[in-house]
């Protein structure tokens, strides 16, 4: 499924134009992404967590010449799926 795909269900299952839908998955995705970037995190109960770790300078190497390269350290976004959501794959 595609961002497309997922604002055609929502258009459905909500009853609302495709215009409406867009804008709301839009605002949805800008909203964790908001949260997130200001380094929060944002939990929905039954669905999942959505958070940031950091992950640390590295030294790692180029695998064409085999030259040691330095992997800055970055902020990393993470989702761990909630009991809700992994019963619901699992059945």
């Amino acid at each position: 499924m595609n961002k497309n795909d997922l604002v055609a269900v929502v258009a459905d299952k909500a009853g609302l134009s495709k215009a409406d839908s867009t804008s709301a998955v839009d605002s949805v995705f800008d909203a964790i992404t908001d949260s997130l970037s200001g380094g929060g995190e944002v939990r929905l109960v039954g669905f999942g967590t959505f958070s940031v770790s950091q992950r640390r300078a590295s030294e790692g190497r180029n695998p064409r010449t085999g030259e040691r390269i330095q992997i800055p350290a970055s902020k990393q976004p993470k989702f761990k799926a909630g009991k809700g959501l992994k019963d619901a794959v699992n059945k």
